[in-house]
């Protein structure tokens, strides 16, 4: 059975263990980094990752991005969305559909 686990700074994820998410507080990219591929490794399908913490960890979610397992969620922390999810999601759509479909004038 796949697991999913919720990174990021403890006020932003505490929340979710009472869905049953795993939750794993960190506050710096170092410990952040081990923690991502330690959770990768151990079989997690869906890692939620406040947006907060991505920027800092973004060479470590690419290794993963081509990858079918695990998916890499941003989500906002609770100081609010910061734009990365979307960006991603605008950056991801231009490499596949090779125009700015999401966000045209």
């Amino acid at each position: 059975m796949y697991k999913a686990a919720v990174m990021g700074d403890r006020d932003s994820i505490y929340g979710f263990s009472s869905a049953g998410l795993d939750v794993y507080p960190v506050e710096d990219a170092a410990a952040a980094e081990v923690r991502l591929k330690s959770l990768a490794g151990e079989g997690y399908a869906v890692i939620y990752v406040t947006e907060s913490l991505c920027p800092l960890i973004e060479e470590v979610i690419d290794l993963y991005r081509e990858s079918t397992l695990p998916a890499i969620i941003p989500i906002p922390g609770i100081s609010g969305n910061n734009g990365y999810g979307m960006a991603r999601v605008k950056k991801f759509v231009i490499q596949a559909v090779g125009s700015d479909i999401l966000f045209s004038d």
